[in-house]
C-alpha cells in the first residue's frame, strides 16, 4: 500500500537511513508502554493504600515485561526467529492480564446481589475502578504481536510466525496497524469519558479531549479501511496525530494544576487520590504510535 514511507524513505536516502526499521521501533516503543503501565499501575492501586496480592499481579508483569522486550530487541541483532518467540509469549502474557485485570474491576464495579437491573449501572462503572484500564495491557501485547512478526514480501498480509509457519491477514500490516491504533483510541476515549463523568465535563478542556479522541480514533479506522488512501486522508491522519501528540501534555498539566493544593503546593496524596496525571499522555502515546505506522515496512529476516 502506497503510504508517506516513499517520502521518507527518499528523504533518508538523501540524508541518512533511519536507526530502527518500523517493526523494530513499534517494539521499542511497546517495551517502554510496559514499563509505564508497571509505574501507572502502582500509582493508581496505591490510592488504598495497600495493594493486594492480585493486584501485584500487573505491577510485576509490567516491569517484567518491558525488560524482557528490551532484552528480545538485542536479540535480534543476532536472532530474530528467537526474538520473535520471546517476545510474542511475553506479549500473550501480557493480553492475558488485561483480560484478568478487566475482569477484576469489573467485577469491583458490579453488585451481584444487587436486584435485577441494578446489578451494572452507569453510575457504577463511572466511579468504579476503569474497567478499560487494563484493557491497555491487552492493546499494547496485540500492537507489539504485530511488530513481532515479520510481513513477507512487504504489504502482503503475511505474516511469518516461526520458521515455515505463516498467518495470513486479509489486509496488509499497514492497515491492520491502523485498526490497532484506532482500537486504542477507542480504549483511551472511553476510559476518558468516564473519567470526566466524575467532573459532570464542567471544563472546556475536557470537551476539547474528547473531541480529539473522537477525531483521532475515526481517522486511524478510516485509514485501516481505505484501500488507496489519497494525500487529502494522510494529511488529515497525520493531523490527527499531532492533536494527540498537542493534547496529551496539556492534559497532563492540567490534571496536574487540579492535584496541586490552592498556593501549589505539592502533596502526594493529592497526586495518588485526584486526577491521574499520566492518564492523558496515553493520547500522546498513540499518536506517536499512529505516527510510526508510516514508517516503511522494509525488514527482512
Amino acid at each position: 500500500m502506497a503510504h508517506f514511507a516513499t517520502r521518507l524513505q527518499e528523504l533518508s536516502a538523501r540524508t541518512r537511513r533511519l536507526p530502527f526499521s518500523r517493526d523494530q521501533m513499534m517494539m521499542l516503543m511497546i517495551a517502554i508502554n510496559e514499563l509505564f503501565l508497571g509505574i501507572d499501575t502502582y500509582l493508581a492501586h496505591s490510592e488504598s493504600g495497600t495493594i493486594v496480592p492480585r493486584e501485584w499481579i500487573a505491577i510485576l508483569f509490567g516491569f517484567t515485561a518491558g525488560t524482557l522486550l528490551l532484552f528480545a530487541g538485542l536479540i535480534a541483532l543476532r536472532n530474530r526467529p528467537l526474538a520473535s518467540l520471546i517476545a510474542t509469549l511475553t506479549l500473550v502474557a501480557s493480553i492475558g492480564v488485561g483480560l484478568l485485570g478487566g475482569y477484576f474491576h469489573l467485577m469491583r464495579a458490579a453488585q451481584p446481589f444487587a436486584p435485577a437491573g441494578e446489578r451494572l449501572t452507569l453510575e457504577l462503572l463511572v466511579w468504579a475502578p476503569p474497567i478499560l484500564g487494563p484493557a491497555a495491557f491487552a492493546m499494547v501485547g496485540v500492537l507489539g504481536i504485530s511488530a513481532a512478526w515479520i510481513e513477507e514480501p512487504p504489504d502482503s498480509g503475511t505474516l511469518t510466525i516461526w520458521r515455515d509457519w505463516h498467518l495470513h491477514l486479509p489486509y496488509s500490516k499497514t492497515r491492520a496497524y491502523f485498526f490497532i491504533v484506532g482500537m486504542g483510541m477507542v480504549a483511551a476515549l472511553v476510559s476518558s469519558v468516564l473519567d470526566h463523568a466524575r467532573t459532570g465535563f464542567a471544563y472546556p478542556s475536557v470537551w476539547f479531549a474528547t473531541a480529539v479522541g473522537i477525531f483521532g480514533m475515526v481517522a486511524a479506522v478510516t485509514m485501516g479501511a481505505i484501500d488507496h488512501p489519497s494525500r487529502i486522508d494522510y494529511y488529515t491522519y497525520v493531523g490527527a496525530m499531532v492533536l494527540l501528540l498537542i493534547a496529551g501534555p496539556i492534559g497532563t498539566w492540567r490534571h496536574v494544576q487540579a492535584d496541586l493544593t490552592a498556593a501549589n503546593v505539592f502533596v502526594l496524596e493529592r497526586f495518588l487520590r485526584g486526577a491521574p496525571f499520566l492518564a492523558p499522555l496515553l493520547y500522546a502515546n498513540m499518536g506517536l504510535l499512529g505516527l510510526i505506522v508510516l514508517l516503511g515496512n522494509d525488514e527482512a529476516y
